[in-house]
């Protein structure tokens, strides 16, 4: 099998029509139908059915499109870094992260990082689950996020849990309080972020309807900066990760809730592989970084 067939046959898999997909390619139709069916044969399986009405995957095809894509996104994510590293004389260190995670320790690791010359350092703004994925395609070596998803081929190790704090106005009767979360109910709440799929907002609306509260939810935003914005002008309060605090943002109160045990998971993810010996110094890095926090000796 080489790569060529895992595109062809994505390209297929994708059109459902050996036409458009020969055109795609920019190659005859005949060719690619014996190349489909050269590797169904040496896979024994079929991939695709087919009808007078057309093609259709099946249930095997569409397992081994899932894999193709991750093989072919691992190859070209491979074929990028190695540019890097000849253009740079580096080599090339991915990290995926939450947008939260980044006003706390990772900026520590990143620098720590850094300090070694042959290391480049990527990183990639992106959700728990886009992590995990991008993990297995190889787009990224390491990633922090505050979800657990369960997946066969990636580890996920929780690193500490982070009290959740309130941002409200600076003039707001709160401010100079420690609300509970039945308080918090009476007013506006912003809630970030708004993109599909589990996030910090499921997290932050689990935290009231498991309390049977109801929340006036005035805005949702894509990110924290527009949320903490948002605050500072007077619309609502958001709940946020405490090393947000560090942001020290103008018109904001930081404020802890009246309840002690309302926390988020900080989560890292990687590979199931041994560790070579950059992801053995990331450990060793996070392990010093995460006893500092859990001592005290950082925020």
């Amino acid at each position: 099998m080489e790569l060529r067939h895992l595109r062809y046959f994505c390209a297929v898999a994708e059109e459902l029509n050996l036409t458009r997909a020969a055109e795609r390619l920019h190659i005859a139709q005949p060719p690619l139908t014996r190349q489909i069916r050269q590797l169904e044969e040496e896979m024994g399986v079929l991939l695709f059915n087919r009808e007078a009405r057309g093609l259709s995957l099946t249930p095997a095809g569409q397992f081994f499109l899932e894999r193709a894509r991750q093989i072919l996104a691992k190859v070209q994510g491979s074929m990028a870094d190695t540019r890097k590293v000849a253009a740079h004389g580096k080599r090339i260190f991915a990290i995926g992260f939450v947008p939260s995670v980044f006003y706390g320790q990772l900026p520590s690791l990143i620098k720590r990082l850094r300090q070694c010359g042959d290391i480049e350092i990527v990183l990639h703004e992106m959700t728990t689950q886009e992590q995990v994925t991008a993990l297995k395609t190889g787009r990224i070596d390491i990633g922090f996020g505050r979800l657990r998803i369960e997946d066969n081929e990636v580890d996920q190790e929780l690193l500490f849990d982070e009290p959740i704090i309130a941002a409200v106005p600076a003039d707001h009767p709160l401010a100079s309080t420690r609300p509970t979360l039945t308080e918090l109910a009476k007013h506006p709440l912003i809630l970030f972020p708004s993109n599909p799929g589990r996030s910090f907002a499921d997290i932050v609306l689990g935290l009231f309807h498991r309390r049977c509260l109801s929340v006036n939810v005035i805005q949702q935003v894509n990110d924290l900066q527009t949320a903490l914005g948002l605050v500072a002008s007077d619309m609502g309060f958001t709940l946020v990760p405490e090393q947000v605090k560090r942001v020290h943002r103008d018109g904001i109160a930081f404020i802890p809730l009246g309840e002690s045990n309302i926390t988020t998971p900080i989560m890292c993810c990687r590979r199931k592989e041994p560790a070579g010996d950059i992801m053995q110094l990331v450990n060793e890095i996070l392990e010093e970084l995460v006893d500092n926090r859990r001592s005290g000796r950082y925020p």
